[in-house]
């Protein structure tokens, strides 16, 4: 086969007229200069505002496959919500603080913990996610998850002052609901019990009530599992039905200590 015939059959077989990568380069641009704006002191808020609306409007036109979709109207419903993000933001940033005694400062924080960055990005494509705007939202969460290996998607619904201690293998499903004041540790996955596509739209994965704690490597599988409020779900649990508010789940594991002979 020769190279024309090559490069006509690597033509005919890419067969998605929408799939144009310079998105996904666009989409971390976005996610990167809104952090900066939201956070960075060095960063002028005015005029980076002003930047991202273009940014995000030139997103808008690539992923709004539908003419009859106006996504680019979107930017300033977004932007009104951008100060009650940063709000609940500040407060994820202070429980971890005031939780971690190996945090230095609210400083270190922001600026080094994995966790914090991916429930930051998280809040901010939460809103897209809410509005409609397709793809936008998820490559925002990919980002992080490609930054912090904790994959949140969008969609889940996340209550104030969350704390992820170092972040690393979290999975949080899309339809997962976690209420105020909630802490989790490496490892912990909220997800579902089956992944059938003919799920798509209904619940499931589980609620996680008031002030529980999760610890490493837990599983919590189910949309109709609900943890109950000021529990605590030990390292390794593995769970797919509720428990009430105020228990105690642990994982005893069988040891077996080998005897050498002389």
């Amino acid at each position: 086969m020769d190279n024309k015939a090559i490069i006509e059959d690597i033509i005919k077989h890419k067969q998605l007229p929408n799939l144009k990568f310079r998105i996904k380069d666009k989409t971390e641009i976005f996610t990167k200069n809104l952090f900066y704006t939201l956070f960075d002191v060095e960063t002028p808020v005015e005029e980076n505002i002003q930047l991202l609306e273009v940014d995000f409007k030139e997103l808008a036109d690539l992923v709004c496959w539908n003419p009859e979709q106006t996504c680019g109207e979107l930017w300033q419903s977004y932007l009104q919500k951008l100060p009650r993000i940063l709000e609940r933001l500040n407060l994820d940033a202070l429980a971890i603080a005031e939780n971690d005694p190996a945090a230095n400062s609210v400083e270190e924080v922001y600026l080094s913990y994995p966790g914090f960055f991916a429930i930051a990005i998280y809040r901010l494509s939460h809103e897209l996610y809410k509005f409609g705007l397709p793809l936008v939202p998820r490559l925002m969460t990919e980002c992080a998850h490609r930054l912090t290996g904790t994959d949140i998607n969008p969609g889940a619904v996340i209550g104030d002052s969350f704390f992820i201690d170092h972040a690393t293998g979290v999975v949080i499903g899309e339809t997962a609901v976690i209420k105020n004041h909630v802490k989790i540790y490496q490892g912990v996955t909220l997800g579902a019990l089956s992944v059938e596509r003919n799920l798509r739209n209904k619940k499931r994965h589980p609620t996680i009530e008031d002030n529980v704690t999760i610890y490493a490597n837990a599983t919590i599988l189910g949309g109709g599992t609900v943890i109950g409020a000021n529990s605590i779900v030990g390292g390794n649990a593995w769970l797919t039905s509720s428990i009430p508010e105020n228990s105690i789940v642990t994982h005893s594991p069988t040891i077996n200590i080998k005897k050498y002979e002389k």
